[in-house]
């Protein structure tokens, strides 16, 4: 049985500028090309529907030129939304500098995603192979951080739970890892979010002196569940509780803008189990999904279905 994505996480407005380097600070730089875009919690539902998922926004959205945005272009995408807009702030939005290394630095703002109320969660229902997508940037913020504890404690052990700790991961409050770490039945990290969540877990441990493979090992066994640990262009490393990490390659691209890699990853994973597809297959088809993300401007660039069938077959 096939069932949807629900996206417990923030869709918000990306202002995205491509620099030659990240200015110092009191410089001022100009960029060589800008745009806005929804981004955040959109690339990883874009990536989803993309690969053929159903899939529910569960978060919040404001009143106002940048809610409007994110509600326009999640219809366009096909995404069914859940909350009806807050009445009294709009969507927030994140300044991306993408530099000529294709490495990004994000400022953000919260706005109207991370004011939703303890019981926001409370209409969602799920269903028999749905799979719940959940952010470490939920759990930065007290009040959706009470919302999702109420979700998790009312769905604990009905679907999986997919977790992508995010760059916060190491601000996230114990209380509220404590509670997400209870429901979580999959983890998705890149390397360095690894270290910082396994020093968390184990502050005995050498995290930054660990392999990715070793990460991905003594992670599985803190946490009780499957963990991916993303190593770019070298691919996943896959390691179910209990068992040994297995390396799925990735594939070699030149990349021009890293922005939303990690997102399309994650939203195809969620759409492939969603789908009923094998473990190992979904994280194949993720890779090749942030592979050909990197090689596109802007954050929301994971590509179709059918665009990653040909690139495993080619």
């Amino acid at each position: 049985m096939t069932g949807r994505v629900v996206h417990t996480g923030q869709a918000i407005v990306d202002l995205v500028m491509n620099v030659a380097a990240v200015p110092r600070p009191g410089a001022d730089v100009f960029a060589t090309d800008s745009a806005m875009e929804v981004g955040g919690g959109f690339n990883v539902m874009a990536a989803a529907r993309r690969e053929g998922a159903g899939v529910l926004y569960a978060g919040g959205h404001g009143t106002g030129p940048l809610g409007d945005l994110v509600r326009r272009t999640l219809a366009t995408e096909g995404v069914d939304v859940l909350q009806t807009p807050h009445p009294g702030l709009d969507s927030g939005f994140c300044v991306a500098l993408v530099d000529d290394d294709a490495e990004r630095t994000f400022v953000s703002t919260v706005g109207a995603e991370g004011a939703v109320p303890d019981d926001a969660f409370d209409a969602v229902e799920v269903r028999p192979g749905d799979v719940v997508y959940v952010t470490g940037y939920s759990l930065h913020h007290p009040a959706t951080a009470a919302a999702l504890a109420r979700l998790l404690g009312r769905i604990g052990g009905q679907v999986p739970v997919v977790v992508d700790a995010s760059p916060v991961i190491g601000d996230v409050p114990a209380a509220a890892l404590a509670t997400v770490r209870d429901a979580a039945t999959t983890w998705t990290v890149n390397e360095r979010e690894a270290r910082i969540l396994l020093g968390r877990l184990d502050e005995g441990t050498d995290a930054p002196s660990l392999a990715p493979r070793e990460l991905a090992s003594r992670l599985s066994r803190a946490l009780d569940a499957l963990v991916l640990v993303r190593v770019g262009a070298d691919g996943c490393w896959v390691a179910p509780a209990g068992t040994e990490p297995v390396l799925v390659p990735g594939v070699k691209v030149t990349a021009v803008d890293t922005n939303g890699a990690g997102d399309a990853h994650t939203g195809v994973l969620c759409a492939d189990l969603a789908l009923g597809r094998d473990l190992l297959e979904a994280v194949r088809r993720a890779n090749v999904a942030a592979g050909i993300a990197v090689t596109r401007r802007g954050p929301a660039t994971s590509p179709t279905a059918d665009e990653i069938t040909a690139a495993l077959a080619g």
